[in-house]
């Protein structure tokens, strides 16, 4: 059983190395390294096929002798790959497959006590003892050009029965199999780098594109067995998703070799559609540091306004000598404060009676945040001088005052605080969704700290009045709720495709950058990218006027 295994094994890689080692119609050699190592893999094949059963024995010498034949001839790969699957079917041993998914966290202890001697700790091919080994130096794991093309299965190959002509020996007889497995898992993540769960993705996509390339149903098997190393996780998030993802595998591994391109194309696109959606369920959450900034900052900036308009109103009415006008601004403020509770209450309702429509619902709570955020954000920059600030607040003071009523004065401190207070409703409905039932307590935490800031901005005011640098604070938070509006148009548009209420349409080569709401679907980015000219051309037109009210100064 164990020489079959090394044959087979033996013929798999053999078939691969070749492959990459000369041109497609076969002919010419492009890496002669690849074309000696299949070589020395048939030639270690044939050692162990007087180990073999007597009644696949002499098939599979003629077929080890045909495989070496083709190589010598430098026929085209497909032949080559159709003759090594042939000997595999001869002798009739199948790879055993891992019974769950291989231990990540196995993997690393047993690359750290067996492998990184010679390959390094980051897998670069740099370990203590590189230099002194003989013949090649340690391949560099690390590398997305030595490592991409290569699948889960052929990894494991070469940890059991080694690669000849080098340094790398086997470890059937010294690893378990559930070791193996293991450490072949974490090899094939140390070309990524950062988490294993996003590593292990982007490998799933590359052997995917690996399998549609070369037809191979043994790159297609590997990528669903890279895929096994996660879904458990997705499994227990959204059966169905995993379900889906499994079905789409498999018609991956019927139709690779046959299928037409237009039918390829279409698994590829569901795959990646489905993974896309697999990753944001078990990976893209914002971390709770990112939370905590956000919800601090939100709390700060619109208790601040809200802050300064009712400081701003109360300063001109004692001004204006009406200080007994002042019951009827903390009046409105309070009844805008009450109103913006019974909103969140109402807000919260509907999330509850809605359940089946809880992800779309959220979605479009995301893209209103972002607009009210994009708006907001230039509101300020337009809003950036101190002295523009002043006649805007003194101008709704004196048009309350001209009125002559107490109740327009309570209506223009309700309108600006419940402006405000609607405004943070949205905006933490948003933060909470983006959140997940993981990013509660960091929200929470910045309001808490966020209400401890305000409190300290109120006496501040108090003690200052209206000398406030504004300038700055206004700056800085503008361009801070741009970020937010940027974040939230993103993570809105995946919302709700999660929802199946957006398409979703992969676009390749555009990285993931949840922390920005980045993700690499058509329909996200195109939002996104009508947000970044939207703001080019708000800060175009705010330095155009500005600039215009410098030169009629002048």
């Amino acid at each position: 059983m164990a020489a079959g295994r090394r044959v087979v094994a033996a013929a798999a890689l053999a078939a691969k190395e070749y492959g990459l080692g000369v041109t497609p119609g076969g002919g010419q050699v492009v890496l002669p390294a690849e074309v000696a190592e299949a070589k020395l893999f048939i030639q270690q094949a044939r050692f162990d096929v007087p180990a073999l059963p007597a009644a696949v024995r002499p098939s599979a010498d003629r077929g080890l002798a045909q495989l070496a034949n083709l190589l010598d001839r430098l026929a085209p790969p497909d032949s080559v790959e159709h003759a090594a699957d042939a000997l595999i079917r001869v002798i009739g041993i199948k790879e055993p497959l891992p019974s769950q998914p291989p231990s990540l966290a196995r993997g690393a202890a047993v690359y750290r006590e067996q492998c990184a001697a010679c390959h390094g700790e980051a897998g670069r091919g740099d370990g203590p003892k590189a230099g002194s080994l003989k013949g090649p130096p340690p391949a560099n794991l690390a590398d997305p050009a030595v490592m991409g093309g290569t699948s889960l299965l052929e990894i494991y190959r070469k940890i059991a029965i080694g690669v000849p002509g080098t340094a790398m020996p086997e470890f059937a007889a010294d690893l378990s199999e559930e070791d193996r497995w293991a450490v072949a898992a974490y090899v094939a993540t140390l070309q990524y780098g950062g988490s294993a769960t996003t590593a292990t993705f982007a490998a799933v996509r590359r052997q995917i594109d690996s399998a549609l390339a070369t037809r191979s149903e043994q790159i297609a098997f590997g990528a669903y067995l890279t895929f096994e190393q996660v879904e458990t996780d997705v499994r227990a998030r959204n059966a169905g998703l995993a379900s889906e993802l499994e079905a789409a595998f498999d018609a991956l591994r019927t139709h690779v070799r046959r299928g037409d391109t237009q039918e390829l194309a279409a698994i590829r696109q569901r795959l990646l559609g489905g993974l896309e959606h697999a990753e944001r369920v078990i990976v893209d959450r914002p971390s709770a540091m990112s939370l905590f900034v956000s919800s601090f900052f939100l709390l700060v900036r619109e208790g601040f306004e809200a802050i300064l308009i009712v400081a701003a109103l109360m300063t001109f009415l004692a001004r204006a000598g009406a200080s007994e006008q002042r019951r009827h601004v903390a009046r409105g403020a309070w009844v805008a404060v009450l109103a913006s509770l019974v909103t969140w209450a109402l807000v919260e309702l509907l999330f509850r009676v809605t359940p089946g429509q809880r992800g779309a619902i959220e979605g479009f709570t995301m893209l209103l945040a972002a607009a009210v955020l994009f708006y907001v954000s230039y509101w300020l920059l337009s809003k950036i001088e101190a002295a523009k600030w002043t006649a805007f607040v003194k101008n709704k003071v004196q048009s309350a005052l001209s009125s002559g009523s107490g109740r327009a004065l309570s209506a223009v401190a309700f309108l600006a605080v419940y402006r405000e207070g609607f405004e943070t409703i949205l905006f933490y409905k948003a933060l909470f969704s983006s959140g997940g039932s993981g990013g509660t307590a960091p929200v929470l935490a910045g309001i808490a700290a966020g209400a401890v800031g305000l409190v300290a901005v109120y006496v501040v005011i108090n003690q200052l009045g209206l000398r406030v640098a504004m300038k700055p604070f206004f700056a800085v938070t503008g361009v801070m709720l741009y970020y937010m509006a940027f974040v939230f148009a993103g993570k809105g548009v995946a919302e709700l495709q999660e929802g199946g209420v957006v398409g979703l349409t992969v676009v390749a080569g555009v990285p993931r950058i949840p922390v920005l709401g980045i993700y690499p679907t058509l329909e996200s980015l195109v939002l996104q990218g009508l947000l970044v000219i939207l703001a080019v051309v708000a800060l175009a037109w705010a330095m155009k006027q500005s600039s215009r009210r410098a030169s009629t100064t002048a």
